[in-house]
């Protein structure tokens, strides 16, 4: 059954709906100069077509509105579509981190909150984003991208989201490019200096930390020319709190009548005799109409739908954040100048899980009447609740900690050639590592009873355990109780990944005289990477329960009870004992030798694969006006792509060429009215891991039978994109503008996982392996808005507004297969991160030395991925429509004194997620912290 979609898109009625929206607006002044604002000049005339339009941000912006119109001048003055946002001070950006502050961008979604923060990113709902910082491609370890939650806002100037591509930018990310400025120190004049301190408070949490930054900045001129330096630096500190309740997979279970062998209501397997009787990982799940049945030897048999187990999890950690960047600007004289600059991120986390886990399966006692604990959700045959006597649970004492040190280095000059030729030239090196370990206890019991209510209301899942009554001396509902549980398995394992890239680029730009050809842009980009990864796994299945050092009460330290749990928004326990993960780790060497493992002396992470990668690109560009009111942009970019792989004992090549085109054409109807149409293509390269064929087997943990598996795949290829973008622009007032644009992206070759059983050293998996095996296609509509009214009344004078609507349809071919991996057919699905709609609206005050802003984010619901297929009916998991309410209020002081009060996710909401039938398939509930902020500013 496919997921029914009532927002579906109307493609056809969507140009009619765009000049609709632009139409309602007054009539133009035909004869207005086009104007572009900045903060001093708000008359100012837009750069000639000519001109780079990233110089626009090389101001002091100050104020709320003063960012707004520069924003807006960057969109108004780029060949490209271009949406950005600015700095509304040195080291003010209106939110906690620049994810956050991205989400209010036109077209741009966020998700995956967690931790305290935002930390995905994505463009017209794709994710494949290719990140630059001052140009120059980053990325985290062996990744493709740059974990962007990493970078501070606290260091940057502007950042700019480009839709389109002109062959001048780097070729990767179907989605788009974020281009990240940082400042130097030319962008001031003289002596800069400027301190924030903020201090945030997480609620759930209940810590308030530390948010810090400095610049400090100078230009003196010398005999032998201008020189600058710039030196800014942050550091920010995060304790969090996360915690969620969760509803398990729909397993099939008989109903009253149950085949020879078994019991009514018994858990069903996937196969009985050899004979196949229902497969994990359908794309759809199994059917859950009333009196829906499955073969057994021969006959059918009615079955129930139901969850194998509830759980929840309490999530607490601390991250911190420090990051650098360093610039010197040399200008010996007026045709040239010499840069240096050096960045630098961290990223330190530990964070401790206490996870409650209890199977709600037919693992335990069902009782003399087991049909009367049942309740159906009328007209199916999905389990609503249940209870099930002697259940296995387990708790677990996750700790998990994290490390990534990122630098980049970079070197360059430019020269002016004669009065026509610029010639610009960069080498760069960047290196990026990231360690990771996890140290895991669990404690296991078979308890009385546990019921379970699978939707209490509103997705929200309700449990818990019922006491015995002939135990009087014990109570089997309180799962903090140390003595009801024993010490089980441990798991000890570690992981890294690694990269480094030496990049070198040669730019050239020549103004020309050619009749409509005006500019001739060219360049060269070499970029060798290298990426490898490696891990270490040691588990062990249980520890001697005969000695003291396996229980709780035998080893001080080892127990902890967490409390307060979810705030009693659902009713499910508010506390349990779980091993303590700080002390285990503490006290790594004791528990490895308790447990027969390796001691630190002995361990050694095995390397995974190592990747080595030499991209050439080169581009030839031209722009040209025409005396009508048309110009544009065309260009070529050619790349070629080297890749030598190693993997264990095994190696691979891949070689990879492509010709990109690019259009972009810009009609004037009036100095303030634009039509812009583009074309480009663009390619998605697979990651680095997706390469690697070795299988990493994972062995059964949940009692379900068999284990999962995965490899790589080295033979896979890019994912293309062509894309189509139609836009209208009308810049109606200084700093107010109203915008839409219609665009369409056909993908090919999109990577989908292939799944097969498996027998492997005598036990049965599930192996996931990736194909450039599906195709999508993506297409909408963006809507936006920036109005500040002039003459207001009295204090109505400042208030404006930011808003922008976003409405997606996208669909991808998934192939669907047997439990042998072979394809049978395949199923249209909606693309992953795609919302059907998205709207963000901004009401924004400013007055002499006050600004406030509150702001409201909305999207729709969304396929966010794929569950693990051993067990997963529907195999998609989707989160529920988000949105998050914020405030930002500033005072300035003085004129070096700001004060800042800043709110995030005002109306606490609860994030949900559901197996892709949002009624009945209710997945995870969970909760997260608003947090509240108070800063100080100074500069000088």
């Amino acid at each position: 059954m496919n997921r029914p979609n009532p927002r579906s898109l109307r493609l056809a009625a969507l140009p009619a709906a765009l000049a609709m929206a632009l139409a309602a607006a007054p009539a133009l002044a035909q004869q207005a100069p086009r104007l572009c604002p900045t903060a001093e000049d708000p008359q100012a005339p837009c750069p000639a077509a000519n001109a780079d339009a990233t110089e626009l941000d090389k101001v002091e912006v100050r104020g709320m509105r003063a960012s707004m119109m520069s924003a807006l001048a960057l969109k108004q003055g780029s060949m490209q579509l271009v949406d950005a946002i600015v700095a509304e001070d040195i080291g003010k950006f209106p939110d906690n981190n620049l994810v956050e502050a991205l989400q209010r961008v036109m077209g741009v979604q966020t998700t995956d909150r967690g931790g305290g923060e935002v930390t995905t990113v994505s463009i017209r709902g794709l994710n494949d984003v290719t990140t630059t910082i001052n140009g120059r491609n980053i990325f985290t370890a062996s990744g493709r991208a740059v974990a962007l939650a990493d970078i501070p806002a606290s260091l940057l100037a502007s950042t700019e989201i480009y839709k389109t591509r002109s062959a001048d930018l780097i070729e990767t990310g179907i989605a788009g490019v974020i281009d990240i400025h940082t400042h130097r120190p030319f962008d001031f004049d003289g002596s800069k200096v400027v301190l924030a301190a903020r201090t945030i408070y997480q609620e759930q949490a209940g810590k308030a930390d530390p948010n810090v930054s400095a610049l400090f900045s100078n230009t003196w001129n010398t005999g032998n020319g201008r020189f600058g330096a710039l030196a800014n630096i942050s550091y920010a500190e995060t304790h969090y709190r996360d915690q969620s309740v969760t509803a398990g997979a729909m397993v099939p279970f008989f109903g009253a009548e149950a085949p020879a062998g078994f019991v009514p209501y018994e858990r069903i397997p996937t196969s009985i005799n050899g004979q196949e009787v229902w497969q994990p990982g359908l794309v759809s799940g199994l059917p859950y109409n009333a009196g829906a049945t499955v073969p057994v030897n021969g006959e059918q048999y009615e079955y129930l739908l139901s969850r194998d187990a509830i759980f929840a999890s309490d999530l607490t950690g601390k991250r911190e954040r420090p990051a650098a960047n360093v610039s010197f600007q040399w200008a010996p004289n007026e045709r040239s100048e010499y840069l240096f600059e050096a960045f630098y991120n961290g990223y330190r986390n530990e964070s401790f899980n206490s996870l409650l886990f209890s199977f709600v399966d037919w693992w335990g006692a069902l009782g003399d009447n087991p049909a009367q604990s049942i309740e159906l959700i009328p007209g199916t045959n999905i389990m609503k609740s249940r209870t099930v006597g002697f259940p296995y649970n387990f708790t677990s004492g996750d700790l998990s900690t994290g490390k990534t040190d990122s630098y980049l280095y970079a070197l360059g000059g430019k020269w002016e050639v004669g009065d026509r030729l610029k010639l610009k030239s960069e080498l760069t090196y960047q290196e990026s590592d990231f360690e990771s370990d996890f140290f895991a206890m669990r404690a296991d019991r078979v308890t009385r009873e546990v019921w379970v209510d699978f939707n209490q209301g509103g997705g929200v899942p309700g449990f818990g355990f019922n006491d015995d009554p002939a135990t009087p001396d014990i109570d089997e509902s309180n799962s903090a109780d140390p003595a009801q549980w024993g010490i089980a398995q441990l798991y000890d394992n570690a992981n890294y990944s690694r990269g480094d890239a030496t990049t070198f680029t040669f730019d050239g730009d020549y103004a020309a005289e050619w009749g409509p050809l005006h500019r001739i842009t060219f360049g060269l980009r070499h970029d060798d990477r290298n990426a490898s990864e490696g891990q270490r796994t040691a588990d062990a299945g249980g520890c001697d329960r005969a000695l003291a050092a396996c229980t709780f009460a035998g080893n001080p330290g080892l127990a902890w009870v967490n409390s307060g749990f979810f705030d009693g928004r659902s009713d499910v326990p508010t506390s349990w004992i779980v091993p303590n993960g700080h002390y285990i780790r503490a006290n790594a060497d004791a528990f490895r030798e308790l447990y027969g493992l390796d001691t630190s002396d002995q361990l050694v992470l095995a390397e995974n694969f190592n990747v080595g990668e030499a991209t050439t690109a080169a581009y030839l560009q031209g722009e040209f006006a025409t005396e009508f009111g048309l110009d544009g942009q065309v260009g070529l970019r050619y790349v070629n792509v080297e890749t030598d792989m190693t993997f264990g004992a095994g190696s691979a090549s891949a070689s990879a060429s492509k010709l990109l085109p690019s259009l972009m054409l810009r009609y004037s109807f009036t100095p303030d009215l634009m039509l812009r149409l583009a074309y480009g293509q663009t390619l998605r390269r697979p990651g680095f891991a997706q390469l690697n064929p070795n299988i990493i087997y994972v062995e059964d943990v949940t009692n379900i039978g068999y284990g999962t598996a995965s490899g790589g795949n080295p033979n896979l290829k890019p994912t293309e994109s062509k894309n189509y973008d139609l836009s209208l622009e009308w810049y109606f007032a200084p700093g107010s503008a109203i915008y839409g644009t219609l665009f369409r992206r056909d993908i090919e070759g999109m990577v989908s996982d292939f799944r097969r059983r498996v027998t492997w050293d005598g036990y049965d998996y599930i192996l996931t392996q990736p194909d450039n095996a599906s195709d999508g296609k993506l297409e909408g509509l963006e809507l936006g808005l920036v109005y500040f009214p002039e003459n207001l009344p009295g204090l109505l004078d400042g208030l404006g507004v930011q808003a922008s609507y976003t409405a997606l349809d996208s669909s991808q071919d998934i192939p669907v297969t047997n439990s042998a991996g072979e394809v049978v057919g395949s199923q249209s699905t909606p693309m992953f991160g795609i919302s059907d709609s998205s709207y963000s609206v901004v009401l924004a005050y400013e007055k002499s030395r006050f600004s406030a802003r509150l702001s409201y984010v909305w999207r729709d619901d969304f396929l966010h991925h794929y569950e693990a297929a051993l067990f997963a009916n529907p195999l998609g998991v989707y989160f529920n429509a988000e949105s998050s309410m914020d405030f930002q209020l500033s005072y300035d002081a003085s004129d070096d004194w700001t004060v800042t009060f800043d709110a995030t996710n005002l109306t606490n909401e609860l994030y949900q997620s559901y197996y892709q039938y949002p009624g009945t398939h209710n997945f995870g509930s969970a909760l997260y912290s608003r947090t509240f902020a108070l800063g100080l500013r100074y500069r000088f």
